[in-house]
């Protein structure tokens, strides 16, 4: 995927997944439809999964930073004692942990501050993608699971990553 085809992707997920969230009635964008990931937490609203997308990206702006900047691993993902990646179904509680602990920081937050939130982000977002090069672009980070694993898979996947949740709220609503 080049820079162009990119950008046009994040912007026209961007703006199809606030006319969706715009669509909903004030009730439903509060309540809780889909249960949190995490152990023991409460039901995630439409609000607290458009606060999730926004760190999500945020933390995915870190790793290609930090890939960047020469660290040789950028994802951070827990490792065993003797160095190797551990399981995925050990790796996961701390995610969800992760996740968990982003949405109740903004969770109090209304839904415009929570756009604003995601606003902000997706501008850090579209900055580092105007910093990149071509080449870069085409890297692929070490142990980067998502989309090809390079740094523009990466960056497109936040697009998809939005349609995702808004498929989980509305299946949520509908119960």
């Amino acid at each position: 995927m080049n820079r162009t085809e990119i950008e046009a992707k994040l912007n026209r997920e961007r703006a199809s997944l606030l006319e969706s969230y715009a669509s909903l009635p004030p009730e439903d964008v509060t309540r809780g439809v889909t249960q949190s990931r995490h152990e023991g937490s409460a039901h995630w609203s439409a609000k607290d999964h458009l606060a999730h997308l926004a760190g999500i990206e945020h933390i995915f702006n870190g790793i290609i930073r930090r890939y960047l900047a020469g660290d040789p691993d950028p994802i951070r993902l827990p490792k065993g004692p003797d160095g190797n990646l551990l399981p995925r179904e050990q790796i996961m509680p701390g995610v969800h942990a992760m996740n968990e602990t982003w949405v109740k920081e903004h969770r109090e937050k209304t839904l415009s501050e929570v756009v604003a939130l995601g606003q902000k982000i997706r501008s850090e977002t579209l900055g580092l993608l105007a910093e990149l090069t071509d080449q870069q672009l085409q890297e692929k980070v070490p142990g980067a699971p998502w989309a090809d694993g390079t740094i523009g898979g990466i960056l497109s996947v936040n697009a998809d990553h939005g349609r995702n949740h808004f498929k989980q709220v509305t299946e949520g609503l509908a119960k």
